[in-house]
């Protein structure tokens, strides 16, 4: 890949998309601080309140996760993207306007985070159709490689930034920075040269089709149905117990902005650290074992954090075991893309994808829901206590399957599902932030 990675950031309209996508994930790694702070320390919401902000954060994968593939195949990805990034600036400038005179309120605040989330469904499936139509066949791995590498970087300090800049012009005002990044993302989408893809007519005809195609190949594989469920659980444990993290951080403990924003980079750091080991670690155990293993461990070290998180010396030890945790856990995830993708046919790749996004995404806003009616009843520390050990029963649908014994996992596509053929691509398995 070093010679197709050499001249991609040559293709000039690649780093035109790379400086959008770039700018783009630090904004919105500042808003993953920013926004709960603006709710918690500016609107004084409670643990319930900020449990709908995050719900409202994660609901449009839930509502419009399944058929967004085929809306955006009838319509040209580039202005898809673009409209995403300038919805999602004037959706954010809102907020500081709104803060300057005075008339925020959280009902502002979920439907922000609402279209937020909309525009990032289309975005992320507009994002996967448009770039291998930019660069070269042999450039489009590389391509993907970069802006996940961006990704992840981004992850590390924008939380730890957004912490800051919280700290210095108030919470609403922070918002501001990401607005901003998504109109300069849209600038540089404007300035691109390569004619922007056609639209597929018969995208809306096949639309049902295609969504009966994905659920019957994902659900009638017996180890991909397990592995789904797997995440699935995770996602909800994970989103449950992170939607109480700032309640208890920013709202009991009275941590400043800064340390907040530490234990998001904390898991951006365990993130890519886990990328660089999975690999030897799956080599070495077998991918099946890896798999539970690593979600086995990563569960146990979670578990142990959740006392840690305090206002004195206890928060390093919360930081460093909430790293590793993630530092564990990226074998299993990794593991599971890659056999999603050797499983399945080429041409069901995307309909495959959209429906594992559906189950497993679609639990994120159901965990917020339950981790804000959790901690309004009992507090945000039994919330993330309560997913914690959600988290460590996740493992139980492996475990009691199959793939427990296993050491290398099938590596060939598995029965196709009669149903049209589509356009399909693979966009990012999961979203920024403590979701799994």
């Amino acid at each position: 890949m070093t010679a197709p990675r050499a001249s991609l950031f040559r293709h000039p309209d690649f780093r035109r998309l790379w400086a959008a996508d770039a700018v783009s994930q630090t904004g919105t790694a500042v808003t993953l601080v920013a926004l709960p702070l603006v709710a918690i320390g500016t609107l004084h919401a409670g643990p319930a309140q900020v449990g709908w902000l995050v719900t409202f954060e994660y609901l449009a994968f839930l509502l419009i996760g399944l058929p967004a593939g085929a809306w955006v195949d009838r319509a040209r990805p580039r202005r898809v993207m673009l409209a995403g990034d300038l919805g999602r600036a004037a959706m954010l400038g809102s907020v500081p306007v709104a803060g300057a005179l005075g008339v925020l309120t959280l009902p502002q605040l979920y439907l922000v985070a609402f279209g937020l989330s909309v525009c990032t469904v289309f975005f992320d499936v507009a994002y996967g159709s448009y770039l291998p139509a930019l660069v070269s066949d042999d450039q489009v791995v590389a391509g993907n490689v970069a802006l996940e590498v961006t990704r992840n970087v981004a992850g590390i300090g924008g939380p730890g930034l957004g912490g800051l800049v919280v700290a210095t012009v108030t919470a609403p005002f922070a918002v501001a920075v990401d607005a901003v990044s998504y109109l300069a993302s849209a600038a540089f989408l404007s300035r691109i040269r390569r004619a922007d893809v056609r639209p597929d007519p018969l995208a809306g005809a096949r639309l049902w089709l295609e969504i009966r195609a994905g659920l019957r190949f994902v659900f009638g594989h017996p180890l991909l149905r397990v592995i789904t469920v797997t995440g699935a659980i995770s996602n909800l444990a994970g989103v449950l117990g992170s939607s109480m993290l700032l309640v208890l951080l920013a709202g009991q403990l009275r941590l400043s902005p800064g340390l907040c924003g530490l234990v998001f980079s904390a898991e951006a750091v365990g993130g890519v650290l886990g990328a660089l080991v999975a690999e030897r670690f799956m080599a070495r155990l077998g991918q099946g074992r890896a798999m539970w293993v690593s979600m086995l461990v990563s569960s146990v070290l979670w578990l142990a954090a959740v006392p840690l998180f305090q206002a004195d010396a206890r928060l390093a030890g919360a930081l460093l075991l909430h790293c590793l945790g993630w530092v564990v856990f990226m074998t299993f995830k990794i593991s599971a893309v890659g056999f999603r993708q050797r499983v399945c046919p080429p041409e069901l790749l995307g309909r495959m994808t959209a429906t594992v996004r559906f189950v497993m995404w679609g639990a994120m806003p159901v965990g917020a829901l339950l981790g804000g009616l959790l901690g309004q009843t009992f507090g945000a520390r039994p919330a993330m206590w309560a997913g914690a050990v959600l988290e460590l029963l996740a493992v139980l649908p492996v475990l009691l399957s199959p793939v427990r014994g296993m050491r290398d996992l099938p590596s060939t596509p598995g029965p196709q599902p009669a149903a049209p053929v589509a356009a399909d691509a693979v966009g990012p398995d999961v979203p920024v932030g403590s979701p799994r």
